[in-house]
């Protein structure tokens, strides 16, 4: 009844949220597994249609309820303002299936269920959490206790760049010749992106063989007293299930999904090294109100005997980890920023300033694993003063998607790409401090200062340049410390936007199919979160005008989907050839997933 990809990702356990357009919880949290719900919808290969066949429970409510009609002598509610013309929804579907990641790339997956995203990796956090169930249950059903401990493996927490951090000593490693696993999160475009081997996502054959061995051993061997784990618990020991199997695995890099003492990647008991990025305050709903409370969870990840690194931090922070480590007999060592002179004229894979102080705890991790697993002799260093030639290939040819990339757009493109009109800057940016260091890389990567441009850095032509925001973050997420900061940042950098644009997540109502009957009926789609960013930006201290040679209906808007934000902007670059439109996409990972998964597409 349903293709193996379909199964694939519908399969995955999960807590189950009911939320509106702004992310925000519609109900208490049920428990569920899919494939009970998905029972009652017929998915074919070549069209999406829904059937049911008598369930045996009513079918639940759609995740936004069809327009009401308006109770007899009342006043239509007016519409709030929005620009754009409606986009069309799908039919109303009696069978609904919801998972925790959405979107048509999750998996490469297409069928017929609308779903929507939610936060994947707040297991074993305050708040809204399944209760604490002991990772090792679910190991030892697995049967990866002795897996595990085999591994050699770079375990990393912390607030801002651990994603940069592992993949910038994932891909040293690689460079020293040795077979690695990355396990990050979350995935941009395809859950597959989650699990790396050797620098490539691991195959679609492999992770169908690999989930389904782990879903079907814990569906058979759980119960009430050991219940299937949450989504992202699920991923971290599918993950361990790949690296344990892959037996050309040499070292394994580990980032921690959320916090660090209760996230499903601590059951590493004997990691060989433990680093922790910069902190700060973030999902302070589940980790705690204080810079103390927060650094404590993430110092969950330090090992008595294991050798650990972090970055210079605040004052309070710092002084929770260097409690922390004298209690465990740890050595924790502060490294500071990478100097670009040691890597003989060659850029960062990942582009920002920030991302050298990644870099540099990065090249600590990787030289102690090398260290500390005999393999110095590895290195090859040409010059005293510059890293190992191997150090500096991995640090510049690592990729992340979605952390200071430049895409050019590929339907108003000119002849040649270097003169695109639009083009598309994305940074997944979602914290204040992050936004000073996106605020930052963006405007040195649109300078027209005759400043050499990276690999992935649009070079700058003579053409007048106008800069757009497209922003949108979740409502855990607070915008008056958000938009002041990249507001500020930019202005001090000698940057302003002509206009700002907000939008909801398009993957918040993406649906699995691309053949899908047209709608009958508009849904009403709640915006009253982008009309908030959309005031809190215009009340900030700024003096952009609108652009009226662009028919610029002022300096900001809210659009009612990303795809018609995106349509809006390649009409405007499209009717303007002569001017470059920058676009800076931030505030949400998943806005960044959704614009690189449109782009992709050509949609």
């Amino acid at each position: 009844l349903f293709r193996h990809k379909t199964w694939l990702i519908c399969s995955a356990p999960l807590i189950e949220h009911r939320r509106d357009a702004r992310g925000r919880r519609r109900a208490s949290p049920t428990r569920t597994t899919l494939p009970d719900r998905l029972r009652h919808c017929h998915a074919s290969t070549r069209f999406c249609r829904h059937a049911h066949a008598a369930p045996r429970t009513p079918p639940p409510p759609p995740l936004i309820p069809l327009r009401p009609s308006p109770p007899a002598g009342s006043q239509p509610k007016p519409p709030a303002p929005r620009v754009g013309s409606p986009v069309p929804s799908p039919p109303p579907c009696h069978g609904w299936c919801r998972i925790r990641r959405s979107g048509d790339g999750v998996g490469g997956i297409r069928g017929g269920a609308r779903v929507p995203r939610v936060a994947d990796n707040a297991e074993g956090a305050r708040g809204h959490r399944q209760p604490r169930q002991p990772v090792g249950a679910h190991v030892q059903i697995l049967e990866l206790e002795e897996s595990i401990a085999q591994l050699k493996v770079v375990h990393v927490a912390g607030t801002k760049g651990k994603g940069s951090t592992c993949t910038f000593a994932e891909s040293i490693l690689r460079s020293c010749g040795f077979h690695t696993g990355l396990f990050t999160s979350p995935h941009l475009m395809d859950v597959r992106e989650r699990f790396r081997l050797d620098g490539l996502d691991i195959s679609e054959e492999k992770f169908i063989r690999y989930f389904w061995w782990c879903w079907k051993t814990l569906k058979d061997k759980t119960g009430d007293g050991v219940p299937m784990p949450a989504y992202f618990r699920f991923l971290a020991l599918l993950a361990f299930k790949i690296f344990s199997d892959e037996q050309q695995v040499d070292v394994v890099v580990l980032e921690v999904g959320l916090g660090g003492k209760y996230d499903a990647t601590n059951v590493v008991r004997a990691p060989v090294v433990c680093g922790i990025t910069s902190l700060g305050y973030d999902h302070m709903e589940i980790l705690g109100n204080t810079l103390g409370e927060i650094t404590r969870e993430k110092a969950g990840i330090l090992k008595k005997g294991v050798p650990a690194y972090t970055v210079p931090q605040p004052e309070e922070a710092m002084s929770v980890l260097m409690k922390r480590a004298t209690e465990l007999g740890v050595s924790l060592q502060v490294v500071h920023p990478l100097d670009p002179q040691k890597l003989e004229d060659q850029p960062l894979g990942l582009h920002g300033e920030h991302q050298y102080m990644n870099a540099g705890l990065a090249i600590a991790l990787a030289n102690t694993w090398l260290e500390r697993q005999g393999h110095l002799n590895r290195l090859h260093v040409k010059h005293s003063g510059t890293l190992p030639d191997q150090f500096i290939k991995g640090l510049s040819s690592a990729c992340l998607q979605g952390r200071g990339q430049i895409i050019p757009n590929s339907q108003v493109n000119s002849e040649n790409d270097r003169d695109s009109s639009l083009v598309f800057y994305l940074d997944g940016a979602h914290s204040s401090e992050s936004m000073e260091m996106c605020a930052r890389w963006f405007a040195h990567a649109t300078n027209s200062d005759g400043i050499q441009p990276g690999p992935s850095e649009q070079p700058h032509t003579d053409r007048d340049s106008r800069k757009f925001l497209l922003f949108n973050c979740m409502t855990v997420r607070d915008p008056q410390r958000l938009l002041p900061r990249l507001l500020d940042t930019c202005a001090q950098n000698g940057l302003h936007f002509e206009h700002a644009l907000f939008v909801p997540n398009q993957s918040q109502y993406n649906k699995l199919g691309s053949l899908a009957s047209p709608p009958s009926e508009r849904e009403q789609i709640d915006l009253s979160w982008q009309l908030s960013l959309q005031k809190v930006w215009g009340n900030l201290p700024h003096h952009n005008k609108g652009l009226n040679d662009v028919n610029s209906s002022g300096a900001t808007s809210v659009f009612e989907s990303l795809p018609l934000a995106i349509k809006w902007l390649r009409e405007t670059a499209q009717q303007n050839q002569s001017i470059q439109f920058q676009v800076l996409v931030t505030g949400s990972l998943h806005l960044v997933g959704d614009v690189l998964r449109l782009l992709k597409n050509n949609k």
